[in-house]
């Protein structure tokens, strides 16, 4: 299992568009994602899930990964909050 943890800085946290881009990284994957905000977890390829967690900017999101391909995973993954859900 790879855990690691990211900041949320896309302006407006993860509302629909970042966590839509979020679940369709995620959902490249076989790995299991999972976010972790507070003592909240949501499945990282379902985006209804993820907009439960009211991530909002600044927040800091532990995300967990376990599978065959965890590391490409979570260096996707990584990259995604690295560019603000920008391309």
């Amino acid at each position: 299992m790879i855990r690691f943890d990211v900041h949320v800085a896309a302006e407006g946290g993860l509302h629909a568009r970042p966590a839509a881009l979020l679940v369709n990284c995620a959902g490249q994957y076989q790995s299991r994602v999972t976010l972790v905000k507070d003592q909240k977890q949501a499945d990282g390829k379902s985006i209804l899930g993820i907009m439960t967690l009211g991530a909002s900017q600044g927040d800091r999101l532990t995300i967990e990964i376990e599978g065959a391909d965890e590391k490409q995973a979570a260096a996707a993954l990584k990259e995604l909050f690295d560019k603000r859900f920008e391309s």
